[in-house]
């Protein structure tokens, strides 16, 4: 059965996958995303979650639910970082299905898909509740979001820049395992607390 979440987007069944393994923040991989919406919205994914099209999620053929990546636009330089609860794309020579709002904020929902890499941040159990971010900032010029991110990652924390839907850059550190230790972040910094699907 084939079915298409939207243009340039097509899930099938596909065949068992393999157990995943673990993986390793700095794993990098390069591909082709594409997205999927109105039609899957409100299914059941393969981790068992309810499918949010306005979450900020993806679905990867291997890779462990939970795992989060930074996602990279190679077409037009635009950033986001997704937690994997989905499995797919069953598309020959697809690499990631996104979220609708993930697919929105990386400027591919138009095109329907996009070149794009892939590098692990970090993991998650599988809950969205057990991983968390902490926005340090947000800035309408990105060299002053590039500014901060090295400032943090000079003091030893992890931490990406990503573009909004409203085109702002978003400094954000982590992933945290802890909600303490995230917390304490957050406090450190004066950012604003975040679950990784957000």
């Amino acid at each position: 059965m084939l079915a298409f979440g939207s243009f340039g987007c097509a899930r099938i069944t596909g065949p068992a996958l393999a157990p995943p393994a673990t993986p390793a923040p700095g794993y990098a991989e390069e591909g082709v995303a594409s997205w999927y919406g109105e039609p899957f919205h409100g299914r059941t994914t393969a981790s068992g979650e309810t499918y949010d099209m306005e979450a900020m999620t993806a679905a990867h053929r291997s890779l462990p639910f939970g795992t989060v990546l930074w996602v990279e636009n190679l077409d037009n330089g635009r950033t986001t970082t997704v937690r994997v609860n989905d499995r797919g794309p069953f598309v020959r020579g697809r690499h990631l299905d996104l979220s609708r709002r993930a697919a929105r904020e990386l400027a591919m929902l138009g095109p329907g898909t996009a070149r794009v890499r892939i590098s692990i941040v970090g993991a998650s159990s599988g809950s969205v509740e057990s991983c968390w971010i902490v926005q340090a900032g947000s800035f309408d010029e990105r060299e002053r979001a590039e500014e901060l991110r090295q400032a943090l990652v000079r003091e030893g924390s992890a931490a990406e820049v990503s573009t909004g839907p409203t085109g702002v850059y978003r400094v954000r550190a982590g992933p945290y395992q802890s909600r303490t230790e995230a917390e304490g972040v957050s406090l450190a910094m004066g950012g604003m607390l975040l679950s990784c699907g957000v």
